[in-house]
């Protein structure tokens, strides 16, 4: 059984190659399709109409199906290898539909992908086997025509306990002898067509918005009623924020090993993935928007991929909200930005195609969302909404640009993003803000707030506002937006009483770099660094110098930076380098909990107290990560080596936290958090008693509840071009 490769996996497309920016044409493909499981062989006809002009077109295939035209309409050149599919050439002696045949194998090893220190997933360019069957144009089991876009009506012979699915409207049943088929269609224009197979149990539920399907290959009825519910609330619910779904259903289902893959209508997910109770709320949701962005409106590679990051902020980030936990998302977004972009690691927005490793998704998911949630608090919630609907409407089943988003936010609000949009895509880095000379003055009719704001980093200003809270003497807050599009800049604010304390974007509402106090030593901090230390405990016993030997070779594998060594070789721990300490009888271990107030660690009774309660080591595994003079020390220990191939795979998935408490073999997490931030260069106190601040700015109105406000998605009327502009072509 593949292992877990994704624990909290951030979903990702399947690997394809970025069509054209100009696919116009569109191929209508008629596919009979015969499946072998049990030999990883496929048979099939395709009866191809191609757009009217071009007498020749190329091609790929998987390597050894060898295609043959059925008649004499055309005739086919084989032009060599593209990557690890072959490229062909047909030539068309006279219009209209033409047949091509093929058949072979198709079966391709899964291969794992390194994001960062232990953590890796699995991937596959497509395969036939009698687990299962997942297949997409990256698997060349169909010729897919170079620079176009496809229509399609798939039909598919299965063994008898078998279901396909596709895109589009299905499944259409049927039997032809022992065999049973399959029919799904698909009139809107695909990037890709897709063919999903295995011994599925169907389960299927009408919506208003369009039905909900499940497959899973093992049947649970309340699992797939879950599911069922949860699509329908989804569905309705961005339906009306954005516009219409644009698919007849959306189906969940179950895959043989784990992924996180996202298609037209339907969502791929590994069988331990689907189970875990938070995946509902968290990735599922993510994977229905996507059939709006991404699937519903096609994503310009050449421009950047706007999708990813859009869909993360309407829905890992919205629900979060919702939730009244924004501040929280937003400033562990900045944070996995700190730890696991490098020098050397980072790259503008626009040069982000899709996610291939830890620092990628903090760039193409993190600092996205963030560019688009620095807009909507520019714009307002309003403007924002429409501003989505009018893009999403405008270039439904067409490929758009990070230049159609700007153009349909421009109309929207009357006002040029050209210099938004153009720092923020098209620029490396992240400013760094600075707080200085704060200083209140009592006037006429009360009193003068004064300081200054600069943009700190290297590189030229970027276009921010900074939100700038201060705390009054009285109770209460209020909250200013300073501009500062340049180096730096003063401020001056009047203001009825007197102020105790000034912060600045203490709500994390800028895209930027965390200064010192603002974030707690987390696993990231660990996990992110190219380089480090393992230290194993000598004094061990057998069994679990072997298990704490097996986790520090996984996590370090292809991780060249980083060392394994044991604490008896150590005359001292490294004071410039990341360190893991494992094991209770670590002779290290003491000195990671010294003089701290927090966390108190007794390593000879295996207890310790950890964020206000007291922790049995014989009983759990622990992990957790300390600031220690400039670096940060890692601690993992268990009491059973039994638990120790689980919290390996786990582990890396929970960078956001500062320390863990697991219970069981699996094992199961029971206590997560993160130490308390100290006070930072960007909280100025004007009073000489820090009292705890009271009445602090109310929470934020989640921007769903803009929806009262506006009238249905689906109106075309609802957000005009403000007078005096005209729509414009689409910027490609």
């Amino acid at each position: 059984m593949p292992r877990v490769l994704s624990f909290l996996f951030a979903i990702a497309a399947l690997v394809v190659a970025p069509p054209s920016s100009h696919a116009t044409q569109v191929v209508e493909h008629r596919i009979l399709i015969k499946l072998d499981p049990e030999q990883g062989v496929v048979r099939a006809t395709d009866r191809l109409s191609l757009p009217p002009g071009p007498s020749a077109w190329s091609f790929t295939l998987h390597p050894g199906l060898n295609p043959k035209v059925v008649g004499a309409s055309a005739r086919i050149e084989k032009q060599g290898g593209d990557g690890p599919l072959e490229r062909f050439r047909i030539v068309v002696d006279r219009p209209g539909p033409l047949t091509l045949s093929y058949g072979g194998r198709i079966q391709n090893r899964l291969e794992d992908v390194k994001e960062s220190l232990g953590r890796s997933h699995q991937t596959s360019r497509g395969t036939v086997t009698p687990e299962g069957v997942v297949l997409d144009g990256a698997s060349g089991w169909y010729p897919r025509i170079e620079g176009t876009m496809q229509i399609f009506t798939l039909s598919a012979g299965l063994p008898k306990d078998w279901m396909a699915v596709s895109q589009g409207t299905g499944p259409t049943t049927g039997t032809h002898g022992s065999r049973r088929q399959i029919r799904w269609q698909e009139k809107h224009p695909q990037e890709d067509i897709y063919l999903i197979a295995g011994p599925f149990t169907l389960y299927r539920k009408s919506t208003p918005v369009a039905e909900a399907q499940v497959y899973l290959r093992t049947p649970d009825q309340g699992l797939a009623t879950t599911y069922l519910d949860a699509t329908a609330k989804y569905l309705a619910f961005y339906s009306a924020l954005i516009g219409p779904y644009p698919y007849a259903k959306f189906a969940l289902v179950e895959n043989f090993w784990e992924t996180g893959y996202g298609m037209p209508s339907f969502t791929l997910l590994g069988p331990e993935v689907i189970r875990l109770p938070f995946i509902i709320h968290t990735s599922y949701p993510h994977e229905i928007l996507h059939n709006w962005w991404g699937n519903g409106v096609y994503v310009d590679y050449g421009s950047g991929n706007w999708s990813e990051g859009l869909t993360a902020y309407l829905a890992d980030y919205l629900l979060k909200e919702e939730r009244g936990e924004g501040e929280d998302y937003r400033h562990d977004t900045l944070k996995a930005y700190a730890d696991y972009v490098r020098k050397g690691e980072d790259f503008p927005i626009r040069d982000f195609h899709s996610r291939h490793s830890s620092a990628s998704q903090a760039i193409g998911y993190g600092k996205t969302l963030m560019v688009f949630h620095m807009l909507r608090r520019d714009l307002g919630d309003r403007t924002f909404v429409l501003a989505l609907r009018r893009f999403y409407r405008d270039n439904r089943f067409q490929v758009a640009s990070f230049g159609d988003l700007r153009r349909a936010f421009e109309q929207t609000s009357g006002r040029d993003l050209t210099h938004y949009f153009r720092e923020w895509i098209g620029r490396t880095g992240a400013p760094g803000i600075a707080l200085t000379g704060v200083a209140q003055e009592r006037t006429a009719d009360g009193w003068r707030l004064r300081g200054r704001l600069a943009q700190t980093q290297g590189a030229p200003p970027f276009p921010i506002d900074v939100p700038l809270v201060v705390h009054l003497a009285g109770g209460g807050a209020l909250e200013r937006r300073i501009p500062l599009g340049k180096r730096d800049g003063a401020f001056e604010l009047a203001l009825g009483e007197r102020a105790i304390r000034v912060d600045a974007d203490p709500r994390f509402d800028l895209f930027r770099r965390l200064e010192p106090g603002e974030s707690p030593a987390t696993l990231s901090s660990l996990f992110g660094s190219e380089q480090g230390l393992i230290v194993l405990p000598a004094a061990a016993p057998r069994d679990l110098a072997r298990g704490y030997r097996a986790l520090a070779m996984a996590w370090t594998q292809d991780a060249h930076g980083w060392k394994v060594g044991r604490d008896a070789d150590l005359t001292a721990l490294p004071e410039d380098l990341p360190v893991w300490v494992l094991g209770w009888r670590n002779r290290f271990l003491g000195a990671l909990g010294r003089g701290q107030k927090d966390f108190t660690v007794a390593p000879a009774t295996r207890r310790l107290s950890l964020a206000g309660k007291t922790v049995a080591g014989s009983a759990h595994s622990v992990a957790l990560a300390r600031g220690r003079a400039g670096r940060v020390i890692g601690w993992v220990a268990v009491d059973n080596p039994a638990a120790l191939p689980g919290l390996a795979r786990k582990l890396p998935h929970y960078g956001k936290y500062s320390y863990l408490v697991f219970t069981g073999l699996a094992p199961e997490n029971q206590l997560k958090g993160q130490w308390p931030v100290r006070e930072s260069s960007l909280m100025v106190w004007l009073a000489k008693d820090r009292t705890p601040v009271v009445n602090p700015p109310p929470p934020r109105t989640p921007l769903a509840a803009v929806l009262k406000e506006l009238p249905p998605a689906d109106e075309r009327a609802e957000n005009p071009a403000p007078e005096g502009r005209r729509s414009r072509p689409a910027v490609r």
